[in-house]
């Protein structure tokens, strides 16, 4: 059965290192809130970068408001742990975890998944107890999302019984249900982010339980000749006629023509990736496409550009 992105009520959002992921993990954010959902926007890697795409304060592990039906916040882990022992142990809440957190820094050095399970264990917690109706997260890259994501499943399989059997046995369910969480990766239409996302892809099938949701195309060009307009472009540029030609508007047309050239072969050689891409995943994940926006930096302008495309790609 297939289930609609937005129905879902987890989404990570990861992807190679500038391919747009941030700017994805923020549009499909606010797309949701638009469509009367209550979604939290997460941030895991703590740089802040969210916070510029909605142009607002930078967020901190409690969430705030930044627009109707939206909040965002940043994972902090020693104040994931502050939360999960005031929640489960009943201790009580204080500034600073001192000693223990000092204990903490030594076991989740030794015992490598410590840390990514107060990161995803807290996320989780927030679809668990429906605080949101949709919760979108800024997922670290590519490199590091698979043991972020396998986390919950590989203490799950060393323990055995006892309150942390409990804690990750409904985490690794919740995160395996394809009705409730997905992965949506992005990408860009060239050779290295396009190798890398069947990489990936090929890894979450294989180590983990989790749904690959979508994959976003990013900075896709559009179509702008056709093969009669480079046919006339190919005659433009004999000699004859682009002398006449520049007679004619009184200046060069040789860089015009180099760049209609230009703009058609890049369309092809992404065209390819695009090709290669959709044949390596096969037809079960949807591949959604966001247009090359020419403007410079980011914010909720571009945002709201990058939701709309999201939101004509699904068909809302």
């Amino acid at each position: 059965m297939t289930v609609d992105l937005l129905d879902r009520r987890l989404l990570f959002v990861t992807g190679k290192g500038g391919v747009g992921k941030s700017t994805t993990a923020a549009a499909l954010a606010l797309l949701g809130a638009t469509r009367g959902k209550r979604t939290l926007a997460c941030e895991v890697d703590a740089k802040g970068d969210l916070a510029d795409f909605f142009e607002t304060t930078r967020p901190a592990f409690e969430a705030h408001k930044v627009a109707s039906n939206l909040w965002l916040m940043a994972m902090d882990t020693e104040a994931s742990l502050r939360e999960y022992l005031h929640l489960q142990l009943r201790l009580p809440t204080v500034a600073r975890l001192g000693p223990l957190a000092r204990i903490f820094d030594f076991v989740s050095t030794a015992a490598p998944g410590v840390r990514e399970i107060l990161t995803v264990g807290k996320i989780g917690w927030e679809v668990r107890e429906r605080h949101y109706d949709l919760v979108v997260v800024d997922a670290p890259a590519t490199g590091h999302i698979v043991g972020q994501l396998t986390a919950p499943q590989a203490i799950n399989d060393l323990v055995r019984v006892g309150q942390v059997r409990e804690q990750t046995g409904w985490l690794a369910d919740l995160l395996a249900d394809a009705a409730t969480t997905g992965l949506v990766v992005v990408t860009t239409p060239e050779e290295m982010p396009v190798n890398e996302t069947i990489e990936l892809v090929a890894r979450v099938r294989s180590e983990t339980r989790i749904d690959v949701a979508a994959i976003v195309v990013n900075r896709v060009l559009p179509e702008l000749f056709s093969g009669a307009d480079e046919a006339v472009f190919e005659r433009l540029a004999e000699p004859a006629l682009s002398d006449r030609l520049a007679d004619a508007v009184r200046g060069p047309v040789g860089p015009v023509l180099d760049a209609a050239r230009l703009a058609v072969t890049l369309r092809r050689t992404r065209a390819g990736h695009l090709d290669r891409l959709r044949d390596s995943l096969g037809p079960s994940v949807p591949l959604l496409y966001v247009p090359y926006l020419f403007t410079r930096g980011h914010g909720l302008r571009t945002t709201g550009q990058v939701a709309q495309a999201l939101s004509d790609e699904l068909g809302y």
